[in-house]
């Protein structure tokens, strides 16, 4: 377990480095009118743990560590958008159309929900005073 966790935090490390990374040097490129860093962090992020999804199933052996590493850590650091997607299309895929609409609708109600409180709390905790 020790051994996974290890592998998994050094994935993460890199994955978030390179996250930073890429969104920075994009970002500089597009200029500040649209978070396109986000936006290309995420979708490279999508594309990458599809190849890695369907790499690592079937026929092909891959060894467990190396999902923890790729998949887990690195993708994981590099974008949760990318585990989002990929649980949403395996739960379209296994004709589960329903829960894939829900955690769409859920991911983003909640997590815009859960931003704007944590927004307004902030706000009221560290207020200056006047």
């Amino acid at each position: 377990m020790l051994m996974k966790l290890l592998i998994i935090f050094v994935g993460g490390g890199l994955g978030s480095c390179l996250r930073y990374l890429v969104s920075l040097g994009v970002q500089r490129f597009a200029g500040d009118g649209f978070p396109l860093g986000t936006l290309a962090v995420n979708t490279i992020g999508c594309f990458a743990i599809g190849v890695a999804a369907h790499a690592m199933r079937g026929d092909v052996e891959v060894r467990s560590d190396a999902h923890w590493f790729l998949v887990i850590g690195l993708l994981g650091g590099f974008t949760t958008f990318s585990t989002f997607a990929n649980e949403t299309l395996h739960l379209g895929r296994d004709g589960a159309i329903a829960h894939a609409l829900l955690n769409v609708l859920l991911s983003n109600a909640l997590g815009l929900l859960a931003a704007w409180c944590g927004l307004m709390l902030a706000g009221r905790v560290f207020s200056q005073p006047a």
